[in-house]
């Protein structure tokens, strides 16, 4: 079988038992750096070396094939230097080939970077997406926030430190205080530090140099920037999937304080159209 296992992001004691016998009971392990793997298993008392072989964004896609036919007879564990493989690094090809061959793909669950950050956030958790990697070109990073200012989810996003005051100071002309973020860097690590503001408030600390592994956690659009055209369509929405227009409108009128009242009457009127 093919088995994903999350290995620390930072703190070496984050690492489960599990994860530790899995690794000594692995017949080749598909890595993304097969010197830090191996300094891994070292710390972690793998004694017994099992064999390594290197994948990463290079080669994944030449090697899903060869390494899922294969873990029809081997098993075969997928790390990569840190966290769950296939959240943003290596690993969605394997999966995604083995899932077509009909080969068993199971898991290892360990830490990541995404939850931990939008746990420690102190911005909403019931509801959020994950976005990869802020985009480097900074036509493509306007782009892409343009379309994170409608999002109204909890977002989550990776960004490069030096690139970190390029997109907060984007961010802020864009929302200005309208919207709170938290700047998570060095997450279980000892230097771990967490930023919570408004991208204006966070702005000269980002200027002023930051270093480490970086991730973003972005409020989702609050209820005071919902129109009550875009309230109706969130309604229209929810009753073609199958709630209640009543349900709908009472919903949606908890989420943005719009009347629920006004919001049932306008679904009805646009029915009768």
């Amino acid at each position: 079988m093919i088995i994903l296992a999350g290995t620390p992001i930072g703190n070496l004691g984050d690492a489960s038992s599990r994860l530790i016998d899995t690794l000594r009971g692995a017949d080749l392990v598909a890595c993304e750096d097969t010197r830090t793997t191996a300094h891994l298993l070292k710390l972690l008392g793998v004694e017994e070396r099992p064999k390594l072989i290197a994948l990463h964004e290079h080669n994944e896609d030449a090697l899903a094939e060869e390494l899922v036919e294969r873990a029809r007879e081997l098993d075969i564990v997928v790390v990569t230097d840190a966290g769950m493989p296939g959240i943003s690094d290596p690993g969605y090809p394997i999966v995604a080939k083995a899932a077509e061959r009909d080969v068993t793909v199971t898991s290892v669950p360990g830490p990541t970077a995404v939850i931990t950050a939008l746990a420690l956030s102190g911005l909403p958790t019931d509801r959020f997406c994950f976005d990869g990697f802020v985009p480097r070109k900074a036509g493509e990073r306007q782009r892409f926030l343009d379309r994170l200012g409608a999002e109204e989810r909890t977002a989550i996003m990776y960004e490069s430190p030096h690139r970190l005051a390029d997109t907060i100071e984007q961010m802020a002309a864009l929302w200005g205080d309208t919207r709170r973020i938290a700047v998570c860097r060095e997450l279980t690590k000892l230097h771990e530090e967490i930023r919570r503001g408004t991208p204006a408030s966070l702005l000269e600390w980002a200027r002023a140099g930051v270093r480490g592994e970086i991730v973003i956690v972005v409020e989702g659009r609050g209820a005071e920037a919902m129109s009550p055209e875009a309230a109706l369509a969130r309604v229209e929405e929810l009753v073609e999937s199958g709630t209640r227009l009543k349900d709908a409108a009472a919903e949606v009128a908890e989420a943005t304080g719009l009347s629920k009242r006004e919001l049932y009457e306008a679904a009805l009127r646009n029915r009768d159209r």
